[in-house]
């Protein structure tokens, strides 16, 4: 249960000023509230602002993905809490540009309520927005229920593919209209290995007994559908991509990109061995992968595990992907 912290109550607060401190070219606060953050350039006149947010935790995700060609602001909530809707209509002042703002973030409840309420409030300040809301992790609901699914680590992808849209110029209806698109053509599932410590309780967020694992893990520590002794990594690696192939109906001649994501304490190592694998089972079905990230990209504190994207590419998917990009934690050249 160790952990380098000071005060639990400030632990937020104290890495956000962290944060600010050491990429002050590329962020900056625009208040006294440092739970809100923003690109050091917004407001951009004339181009469409791209608001996220979500609890703490999980960097980089949310406040990782503020930056040139990704949102331009988050705000931040206590370990997995929402953020207000105070803190949200605050970040969407700050990033307004006059061409309205998206709403981009996970699909935990919440977050919806929150975003929903700085809807209304940014109306009564004249500012126009859209909501997309991330929903990839397949574990959560069955495909009919696909509108109820959590959010997780395949959100990265909408969030490179929405910003690059505002940054070439889109309207806020193209913008939201990419981020739904590629949110609809993208899925997630994790296994955790270890539990997270929560730094104001310091107490495990769930148990696992030794030599167990979880599939279908939330980022928070939800329970999944199966609990049973860890396996290999080439059998993780094929337990979750058949259902993500299966998922997302990827059929010989598709083109893909993955996302081998760790959830905090999960060796690189470890990533690439899965990683491996996931590209010779696509391989051997005729699907091809034209875009792929390996590493920390949605975490969960310390807790070990991963989990693997899939999105089905097209032309236009991939172009968005490899626009310019750039944050404190996420670069495309």
């Amino acid at each position: 249960m160790k952990k380098i912290i000071n005060e639990p109550s400030a632990f937020v607060d104290e890495f956000v000023e962290g944060i600010l401190l050491a990429h002050p070219t590329l962020l900056k606060t625009p208040g006294p509230d440092r739970r809100v953050l923003v690109r050091a350039d917004a407001p951009v006149a004339g181009k469409v602002g791209i608001v996220t947010g979500g609890g703490s935790g999980h960097l980089p995700l949310f406040k990782g993905y503020v930056g040139r060609g990704l949102c331009d602001g988050v705000a931040i909530g206590n370990v997995f809490s929402s953020p207000s809707s105070a803190q949200v209509l605050e970040a969407t002042k700050a990033v307004s540009g006059g061409a309205g703002v998206l709403y981009l973030y996970g699909n935990y409840g919440g977050d919806v309520f929150n975003f929903d309420l700085a809807t209304d409030m940014a109306e009564l300040e004249g500012i126009e927005t859209m909501s997309a809301v991330g929903r990839d992790d397949v574990a959560s609901q069955p495909k009919e229920r696909s509108a109820d699914r959590r959010g997780v680590a395949g959100i990265m992808f909408a969030f490179k593919a929405a910003g690059a849209a505002a940054e070439r110029g889109d309207s806020l209806a193209q913008v939201a209209a990419v981020a739904e698109d590629i949110i609809d053509n993208t899925a997630t599932m994790g296994i955790g290995l270890s539990p997270t410590i929560l730094p104001t309780t310091g107490k495990a967020s769930f148990e696992l007994g030794d030599g167990e694992m979880e599939v279908g893990i939330g980022i928070h520590g939800e329970p999944g559908f199966h609990r049973g002794a860890v396996e290999t990594a080439d059998r993780i690696a094929e337990m979750l991509t058949e259902r993500l192939v299966a998922d997302l109906g990827i059929t010989s001649g598709a083109r893909v990109a993955v996302l081998v994501n760790g959830m905090g304490a999960t060796p690189l190592e470890e990533l690439y061995l899965l990683f491996r694998r996931v590209h010779q089972l696509l391989a051997e079905q005729g699907i091809s992968i034209d875009k792929n990230y390996i590493g920390e990209y949605a975490t969960s504190l310390e807790m070990a595990g991963a989990s693997i994207s899939l999105l089905t590419l097209n032309d236009e998917r991939l172009a968005l992907l490899n626009a310019p990009a750039e944050s404190p934690f996420f670069k495309e050249a």
